[in-house]
C-alpha cells in the first residue's frame, strides 16, 4: 500500500505542472463567460470568444476533442489522486484511541 501511495504521489506531482494551465484556462474562461453574460449584461456574441477558449476551439477541429479529452482526464486524475492522498494523510494524522473509557 505504501509503495502504491508513493507511486501515486510521484505521478500526481509529475502530472500537475502539465494540467495546471489548461485547467486554469478552462475554469477562468468558463466562469468569466457565465458571470459576464449573466451579471455583466453582455450578450452571447460579445463573450463568445471566452467559449472559444473554454472549449479549445482555438486549437482547430482536429485538436479540440483531444484537448477536451486530455483536460477532462487530467482533472479526473488530479481529483482522484489528490483526494486519495489527502484522505490517507488525514487517516494517519487522526488521534488514536488509547483504549481508556
Amino acid at each position: 500500500m505504501q509503495a502504491t501511495l508513493a507511486w501515486m504521489r510521484r505521478l500526481h506531482a509529475a502530472i500537475a505542472p502539465l494540467v495546471v494551465l489548461p485547467l486554469l484556462l478552462t475554469v477562468c474562461s468558463g466562469m468569466a463567460y457565465r458571470l459576464l453574460k449573466d451579471w455583466g449584461g453582455f450578450g452571447r456574441d460579445q463573450v463568445h470568444w471566452l467559449m472559444v477558449l473554454h472549449e479549445g476551439e482555438w486549437l482547430g477541429t482536429t485538436a479540440e476533442p483531444i484537448y477536451v479529452l486530455l483536460n477532462g482526464l487530467g482533472l479526473l486524475w488530479m481529483l482522484v489522486t489528490g483526494t486519495t492522498l489527502a484522505i490517507r494523510r488525514l487517516w494517519r494524522l487522526r488521534p488514536r484511541n488509547s483504549g481508556a473509557p
